[in-house]
């Protein structure tokens, strides 16, 4: 089975900067896409960025301009480098790729890690 699992999140201060990891247990090689959702209470599972095999990436509006999705495929690992974060950014972040298998799209989910912006 395909593993990932993410790690980086913790408290920190509005304006401040995390950066969160996805290792994963297979070469990434085998996602078309991979990417960053994120769940608040309350609130359903939203795309935060996405980066597909061309390395062509995709941004929520709401993190454009500060949040940066980017791989290395050496180490099958992705990361999302968050600047400038903000209260509204506290939520659990969630590691997804996808995949197709037998003709369909099949989405792996890493088990998330919380990150908390607070004063």
């Amino acid at each position: 089975q395909v593993q990932l699992v993410e790690s980086g999140g913790g408290l920190v201060q509005p304006g401040g900067s995390l950066r969160l990891s996805c290792a994963v247990s297979r070469s990434i090689f085998i996602f078309y896409a991979m990417g960053w959702y994120r769940q608040a209470p309350g609130n359903q599972r939203e795309l935060v960025a996405e980066v597909w095999f061309g390395r062509n990436t995709n941004y929520a509006d709401s993190v454009q301009g500060r949040f940066t999705i980017s791989k290395d495929n050496a180490k099958n690992t992705v990361y999302l480098q968050m600047n400038g974060l903000k209260p509204e950014d506290t939520a659990v972040y969630y590691c997804n790729g996808k995949s197709t298998e037998l003709g369909s799209t099949r989405d792996y989910w890493g088990q998330g890690t919380q990150v908390t912006v607070s004063s």
